[in-house]
């Protein structure tokens, strides 16, 4: 019994450690603090708790332990509806909105690392019972390791190449490079657009990258977080200003045009590089069966 407290204990403790690792509040403005920190970390309790009771009781063959693990399931998928919905709202009062994609893999992170909590103090528990504390402790950090790697996914800089181009308009069209992406009717917004306006052009690695950049809504999370972390020089009504992103269609590449509040051209280019590849956004045309058989042809 002693055996099973003390797994008990260290597995809840160490899957509350993980959650708390896990959470970041940081230029995507979410969760907010204090009260979205105290909401997620009960939860990460919670689910810490069911990770390491779980082993006990299936030692012991309690097996309506796996009920709860159900009953928990469903509650993190609610979470995620929470998410869902909370950030949903609030996209509409952004001046660069965040959009559906991403909004969606937000809400999927919180759920998923709910469930690396579980698996954290699960993992964790069942070493401590047949290895003592020790054993606990190594186990423990082998997880925290694991859940740190799992939480670090790619970036458009993994999967393009990144480049300043030039902001030029031919006649009223606003062209970044040799790419046009709106008209803009009036004088004073095409100065506005030459005097703080920036251009980038995104050349992706392969065709898979390119599937990925051309998702509308991952060139949605590029602008969103480019206008968060430099500003954006506009302010609602003002549709000439707008930052855009529009695919270039004889070369695949994207063009981003952006309206930093702070003109860094150097930082702009490393902060598009590190926007994060959203897990809807991701396509594999080189897995399709039909493709491989073309290529052995």
């Amino acid at each position: 019994m002693e055996a099973y407290l003390v797994a008990i204990i260290l597995g809840t403790l160490v899957g509350f450690v993980a959650r708390l690792h896990m959470l970041r509040t940081d230029y995507r403005q979410y969760p907010t603090y204090p009260h979205g920190r105290v909401i997620h970390l009960s939860l990460g309790l919670v689910a810490a708790g069911l990770g390491a009771v779980a082993v006990p009781a299936l030692l012991e063959k309690e097996f309506t332990a796996i009920t709860f693990l159900a009953l928990a399931a469903q509650q993190f998928r609610d979470v995620r509806n929470m998410e869902r919905n909370t950030l949903s709202q609030l996209d509409a009062m952004e001046l660069v909105p965040r959009g559906p994609a991403y909004i969606e893999g937000i809400a999927m992170v919180f759920e998923g690392r709910n469930y690396l909590v579980i698996l954290t103090a699960f993992v964790t528990s069942l070493a401590t019972v047949y290895g003592g504390w020790p054993a606990g402790l190594l186990v423990a950090a082998l997880m925290l390791a694991l859940d740190h790697k799992l939480m670090a996914g790619k970036l458009i800089g993994h999967i393009a190449d990144v480049r300043e181009a030039p902001l030029r308009f031919e006649g009223p069209i606003l062209h970044v490079g040799d790419t046009p992406i709106m008209n803009v009717g009036l004088a004073k917004n095409r100065e506005t657009i030459l005097r703080h306006g920036l251009g980038f052009v995104l050349t992706p690695h392969d065709d898979a990258a390119a599937v990925t950049l051309a998702n509308s809504g991952q060139r949605q999370a590029i602008l969103h977080d480019a206008s968060v972390i430099l500003g954006v020089h506009r302010d609602d009504g003002t549709p000439g200003l707008i930052p855009l992103a529009r695919r270039n269609l004889d070369t695949g590449e994207v063009a981003v045009f952006i309206l930093p509040q702070r003109r860094d051209p150097e930082l702009a280019r490393r902060v598009i590089e590190r926007v994060p590849v959203l897990e809807g956004a991701v396509r594999l045309p080189q897995e399709s069966s039909a493709r491989r058989r073309g290529q052995r042809s």
